[in-house]
C-alpha cells in the first residue's frame, strides 16, 4: 500500500532563515503577514529525500566529489517517463540555479548591445538579469483578449525581432499565469527563433506539476529546430519543495551551441554539482512519483477552494486557473484601485503577502501572484482577511 501524506499538516519555517517567512520584513515593511509570495511550498520536503541526505551525512567526511552515472540516470529516466523525452547523457550539464543560468548564456552567448526578447507578464528575473548584464530586453506581451485567456503575440515577435536579437526566454509552463504551452504553440515559436537565429532558453522549473490533466511538453522535443536552437533549463527543486539545495541542469541537444556553453561552464567551474544537489536529486527522481501525485491532488483542491471561495464571497476578484504549478495569478481590476493603492491595501488591510503584479511587467498591474502551496487553514484565514478587508473597503 503506498503511503499517504498529510499535506495540511503544518510545519513552522520561522527561524530557519527563509525568505518566505523570515524575509519578509523588508519587502512588506512588516511581519505580521500571511505570507503568500516566494514560490516555496510549505509543505515538508519528501521524508525519502531527507533520509537519502541523511544518510550520505552518515558519513563524516564532505569532500570533493564527481558526479556519478546514478545521478544523470535519475534525470534521465525521470525525462523519459513523465515527459517522453530521450535526453542524451552528452546534452546535460549542471548549473548552479536556473536564473544564474540565464545570466551564463547571456554572459557566454550575447554580446553587451545585443537585445533580449521576454514576453511579460513574466517572472521578473527574465527581465532583471539581461538588464543588469546591459542588455537590452524587448517586450513581446502575450495577448489576453478577456482577461482570462493567454497567447503568444506572434504578429508582434515577428515585427520586432532584428539583427540585434540574440535570445527569447521562454517560460514553460508559464510564471506567474500557469499555462502549459502548446504544441502547436511551440513549433510556431520554433520556426520564428530558427528563421531569426534566436537561442530559446526554456525555463522548464515548473514543468512536473500539470495540473487538471494538462500536459507539459518540452520546447526542444517539439521539432527538429526546436531542438536546435534550444537551451532547456529544469530542475526538482519546485516539484519536491528543495529550492535551498540548488539542484539545476541545463539540456542542450545542439552540439555547437552545447559546446560553447558548457566548455565556458566548465572553464569557471559552474559545471560542479553539489554532494547534496546529487543526492537529492536522485532520490526525488527515484522515488518521487507518488509523492508528487498526492502533492499534485492537494494543490489542486487548494485551487479549488480559493476560486469557489472568491465566486461565492469575493466576486470583484478574478482567479485565473493555472494549468500547471501552485502560484495563482489573481485581477484585482474590479476593486477600482490604483495599483499602488491595491498593494498598499492587500499588506496594510488583509495582511497579506502576495507577489506584486507589476513586477512581472505593467501588464501585471492591478493584478496579485498568489501561492497556494501551503496548508488549507492558512488559506482559508487568507480568504478571510481579504473578504473582510474587501468589505470594510467597499462600505467606506
Amino acid at each position: 500500500m503506498n503511503k499517504v501524506y498529510d499535506f495540511n499538516k503544518p510545519t513552522s519555517r520561522r527561524g530557519t532563515h527563509c525568505v518566505k517567512h523570515d524575509g519578509m520584513k523588508e519587502p512588506f515593511l512588516r511581519e505580521d503577514l500571511i505570507p503568500l509570495w516566494v514560490a516555496d511550498m510549505d509543505f515538508e520536503t519528501p521524508d525519502f529525500i531527507i533520509e537519502a541526505i541523511r544518510q550520505r551525512l552518515d558519513h563524516p567526511i564532505l569532500g570533493y566529489t564527481f558526479e556519478y552515472d546514478g545521478y544523470w540516470q535519475s534525470i534521465q529516466s525521470w525525462l523519459k517517463a513523465r515527459h517522453n523525452w530521450d535526453v542524451e547523457r552528452e546534452w546535460m550539464c549542471y548549473i548552479p540555479g536556473i536564473v544564474k543560468g540565464i545570466g551564463m548564456v547571456i554572459n557566454r552567448l550575447t554580446e553587451k548591445d545585443d537585445k533580449i526578447i521576454i514576453q511579460p507578464p513574466i517572472y521578473h528575473p527574465f527581465r532583471l538579469v539581461p538588464q543588469d548584464n546591459e542588455r537590452e530586453v524587448i517586450f513581446n506581451p502575450l495577448k489576453c483578449a478577456d482577461g482570462v485567456h493567454y497567447e503568444m503575440d506572434f504578429d508582434h515577435l515577428e515585427q520586432i525581432i532584428d539583427d540585434k536579437c540574440k535570445v527569447l526566454i521562454l517560460a514553460n509552463p508559464h510564471n506567474p499565469i500557469g499555462i502549459c504551452w502548446s504544441k502547436e504553440t511551440l513549433v510556431r515559436l520554433a520556426e520564428i527563433a530558427h528563421k531569426h537565429n534566436l537561442i530559446v532558453i526554456s525555463d522548464e522549473i515548473h514543468c512536473d506539476m500539470p495540473l487538471y490533466g494538462h500536459r507539459h511538453i518540452p520546447f526542444a522535443t517539439v521539432s527538429d529546430k526546436a531542438a536546435t536552437c534550444s537551451i532547456t533549463f529544469g530542475a526538482p527543486s519546485k516539484t519536491f519543495n528543495i529550492a535551498g539545495v540548488v539542484s539545476s541542469y541545463a539540456i542542450v541537444p545542439n552540439k555547437e551551441l552545447r559546446e560553447r556553453l558548457f566548455s565556458w561552464l566548465k572553464a569557471n567551474e559552474f559545471e560542479m554539482a553539489t554532494i547534496f544537489a546529487m543526492v537529492a536529486t536522485e532520490a526525488a527522481f527515484n522515488n518521487g512519483e507518488d509523492w508528487r501525485r498526492q502533492m499534485i491532488s492537494y494543490v489542486e483542491q487548494n485551487i479549488d477552494y480559493v476560486d469557489s471561495y472568491m465566486k461565492a464571497n469575493i466576486p470583484q476578484v478574478k482567479l485565473i486557473k493555472p494549468e500547471a504549478s501552485y502560484l495563482v495569478w489573481l485581477d484585482f481590476t474590479a476593486l477600482g484601485l490604483e495599483h499602488k493603492a491595491l498593494v498598499e491595501f492587500l499588506i496594510n488591510e488583509a495582511h497579506l503577502a502576495m507577489n506584486d503584479g507589476a513586477m512581472f511587467g505593467k501588464e501585471g498591474e492591478q493584478h496579485m501572484r498568489m501561492n497556494v502551496g501551503t496548508q488549507r487553514a492558512t488559506l482559508e484565514q487568507a480568504m478571510q482577511n481579504l473578504r473582510e478587508a474587501i468589505e470594510k473597503l467597499q462600505n467606506k
